[in-house]
């Protein structure tokens, strides 16, 4: 059974659309030590950098899904004054079709839709991090997320072990890093950190319109 935590809300006539931001990211034996270190400072850098900015401070709200051997949501969608910072460890496989699973169904549950009475939220932000290959069947969980409406799904393959080729059945928008060094986690989730800047910015000014997201880091190859 694929875990998704549901936040039940009371029905708002007028409420701020939200910008849902997922965080898909890979927890597996292989990312153990420096790289899963480099993964929670940069949540953190990630909370206090948005915190600092008005318009994501307002809109986005943030979720993180995790996978090692299976996959769970492990932080609700959650405003940022409100959200807590996991601490994540490691161990098992890469169950990447399952944390598409996971996805799906937490897009089901928490992005609200647009009803007679009131506007739907934005369409999410998806941001992937993975350093090796799935070990569960990727291709149900690619059709999971086809059935709900997702704005970007952003994936980054980390390390020599991450394929490329798979990401991209995923999404076409591929970013790769040679390395899971701790500068490099710094700048991934930087960039994330000003992507999500970006888009709370621009939603208002183009509404429905694909957001143009700042070029990635140097170092960090896009996959045509």
């Amino acid at each position: 059974m694929w875990l998704c935590a549901v936040k039940t809300e009371a029905k708002q006539m007028d409420y701020i659309r939200r910008l849902p931001v997922y965080l898909l990211l890979d927890c597996s034996g292989s990312m153990s030590g420096e790289p899963i270190v480099a993964v929670n400072q940069g949540i953190k850098a990630l909370i206090s950098e948005l915190k600092g900015d008005p318009k994501a401070l307002e809109t986005a709200y943030l979720s993180v899904i995790t996978f090692d051997s299976s996959a769970r949501q492990v932080t609700p969608l959650t405003e940022l004054m409100l959200f807590k910072e996991p601490q994540l460890s490691t161990g098992g496989a890469t169950a990447l079709g399952g944390a598409l699973k996971v996805l799906a169904d937490c897009v089901k549950n928490e992005v609200r839709t647009t009803t007679d009475t009131q506007k739907g939220d934005w369409k999410p932000l998806v941001f992937l991090l993975t350093d090796g290959a799935p070990t569960d069947n990727i291709d149900e969980g690619i059709e999971a997320i086809k059935d709900v409406s997702i704005g970007n799904v952003i994936a980054c393959g980390a390390g020599a072990n991450a394929n490329s080729n798979t990401l991209k059945k995923i999404t076409n928008n591929v970013l790769m890093m040679n390395n899971l060094t701790a500068g490099d986690m710094a700048q991934f989730f930087a960039w994330v950190s000003d992507s999500i800047k970006v888009s709370s910015n621009s939603i208002d000014a183009k509404p429905g319109e694909a957001v143009q997201l700042p070029p990635p880091p140097q170092g960090f190859v896009i996959v045509p």
